[in-house]
């Protein structure tokens, strides 16, 4: 159920980008203007998700998670509704709003539904939906639109959300901790807080006072910023500094996306769970090794000339980077208090997109305008290094720490 969700998640997410050519007839408006609504979706994405996250470590899961589904689903058709530019602005900050009571809190409520030594093939089964996802939006969007009408394509990948919202509420919600017991042990009891907003922030300041936490996110921020350049520019570059044909370099490139992500970030769950079996921070030393190894292909990708390099190259990497998907959100789970978990998730969520998809196509965008696009890739494989090497570290920090969940 959850990763149904999740795939209409990404398939609502990147509807848009296909629509734009008809957005822009049918509502007179120019290119600036189109490239708003994507920010606009984002920037109430990373709000609402640590207010979302609080709410997720208080009271029930799925009520939230289902009303998060439905609004982002209504949001979607009015999309479709929409008689002019600000009604759609509206619209799209709206599904930003639905989506982060998902993204924040169903991460927290798997975790109580499988144990720690299974969480990254959970998660990794997860976030299949998100290559997937995506390209059923480029797919869906595009076919329904040229076919039927931007509006109808909101619509019909707007509506099923609605059954799915009605069916979440249906989903037993465990109690938090039952899969954190040992040995028998009870889960743990719940924290004594103060009511109100002072609580939820009180949480939050702890996350970010834990050393491990706070390099575990770091770096997976600069992952971010990497894979986020990476998917924005790749395309342009095979084309203006590769000269490959517009409808190649695009098409192309989506289908490594599509492949690499659902392989690699399949067996990278399955491959994290077997190296957490042999350390307990075997999440983080994976998730940061295959960084580390992604970075230099990355590299070769952007550097050769040769066709039969960057191609593989190209390849390698993505699979490479996906892999890292599942073990490092299981690293989080299970580094946190099963009380805290949203809260943490949610933390996540704000810090990677502020410090990581969001400030890098644009960055690469304004180094290529004051030098080249070839130079500015180059900042991609660095990105990468920085966050292979803060895992490392923090998987360091956290080997000496004792944490009962693991133990």
């Amino acid at each position: 159920m959850l990763t149904a969700i999740n795939l209409l998640n990404y398939l609502d997410r990147y509807l848009v980008p296909p629509l734009v050519p008809e957005l822009e007839r049918a509502m007179g408006i120019t290119h600036a203007q189109a490239g708003w609504l994507w920010p606009a979706f984002m920037l109430v994405y990373m709000i609402a998700a640590p207010v979302f996250g609080s709410w997720g470590d208080r009271g029930s899961r799925t009520r939230p998670i289902a009303l998060g589904v439905g609004i982002w689903s209504i949001a979607t058709v009015l999309s479709g509704l929409a008689r002019n530019y600000h009604q759609l602005f509206a619209s799209r900050a709206l599904v930003g709003i639905g989506e982060a009571a998902y993204a924040a809190i169903a991460p927290a409520l798997l975790a109580d539904y499988f144990p720690a030594s299974a969480r990254g093939r959970v998660y990794a089964v997860l976030n299949m939906a998100l290559p997937v996802g995506a390209a059923l939006g480029y797919a869906l969007g595009g076919s329904i639109g040229h076919h039927f009408g931007w509006r109808t394509a909101f619509f019909v990948c707007g509506a099923p959300g609605l059954l799915l919202a009605a069916t979440m509420v249906l989903l037993p919600d465990p109690p938090r901790g039952a899969q954190d017991m040992q040995f028998g042990s009870q889960p743990p009891e719940p924290p004594v807080r103060a009511p109100g907003p002072a609580a939820a922030v009180g949480v939050y300041l702890s996350l970010m006072r834990r050393v491990s936490y706070v390099l575990l996110v770091l770096g997976f921020a600069a992952y971010t910023f990497g894979l986020g350049g990476l998917g924005f520019w790749m395309p342009t570059f095979l084309e203006q500094v590769r000269g490959i044909p517009p409808d190649t370099a695009t098409v192309g490139f989506g289908a490594v996306v599509i492949v690499t992500g659902f392989f690699g970030t399949l067996a990278g769950g399955w491959l994290g769970d077997w190296c957490l079996k042999r350390s307990p921070q075997g999440y983080l030393w994976f998730s940061a090794l295959t960084t580390l190894a992604a970075a230099p292909v990355a590299l070769l990708a952007l550097t050769s000339p040769a066709p039969l390099i960057y191609y593989p190259a190209i390849v390698v990497a993505e699979l490479l980077l996906f892999m890292s998907t599942g073990p490092v959100n299981a690293a989080i789970a299970n580094m946190v208090s099963a009380y805290e978990r949203a809260s943490a998730m949610a933390l996540s969520i704000f810090a990677i997109h502020l410090l990581g998809d969001v400030p890098s196509p644009p960055l690469i965008g304004h180094l290529a305008v004051t030098g080249s696009l070839a130079r500015a890739v180059m900042i991609v494989p660095v990105a990468l290094a920085i966050g292979g090497v803060i895992w490392l570290l923090c998987a360091r920090a956290d080997s000496r720490l004792a944490r009962p969940a693991l133990a």
